[in-house]
């Protein structure tokens, strides 16, 4: 399985209340920090901004010294067309080999669009997916 397949994702930790989003966002601006894609999920209490970054192992460092709450894990990107059943394809494979997919966000770019999921087994949804001939996102081509 080839590393550059699993796309680091940064989760930074946002607490649910008024401007919280907004001094997030400023951090990231003063850490120059470039966002490709990004999700944004609420709790009662906190949010988790999801982000597919440039250079994710230095904005991880840099939000951290900043005192940001923030993790890494790996999603996968899969290339999708502007086409019916495009996410069908990834997903019917995933639903077949019993991998679950925990949650997923879309990206659409000028030369690239993509379904970034997290699934609860990586290296074997990979290995599944591109058996399966689904096209997937390779790191390099998100920056």
């Amino acid at each position: 399985m080839s590393e550059d397949n699993l796309i680091i994702q940064l989760s930074i930790f946002v607490n649910n209340e008024p401007g919280r989003l907004a001094a997030i966002a400023k951090t990231l601006k003063e850490c120059e920090v470039n966002m490709r894609a990004f999700n944004l999920a609420e709790s009662a209490e906190f949010g988790i901004l999801r982000a597919i970054v440039d250079n994710p192992e230095q904005a991880f460092e840099k939000l951290k010294g900043k005192g940001i709450i923030v993790r890494k894990t790996h999603v996968i990107g899969i290339v999708i067309d502007d086409t019916p059943g495009s996410l069908f394809a990834a997903a019917d494979v995933c639903g077949r080999e019993k991998i679950n997919i925990e949650y997923g966000y879309a990206y659409a770019g000028k030369e690239l669009s993509a379904f970034f999921i997290r699934v609860d087994d990586t290296v074997r949804a990979v290995e599944e997916l591109k058996k399966a001939g689904i096209k997937l996102v390779r790191g390099s081509e998100i920056r």
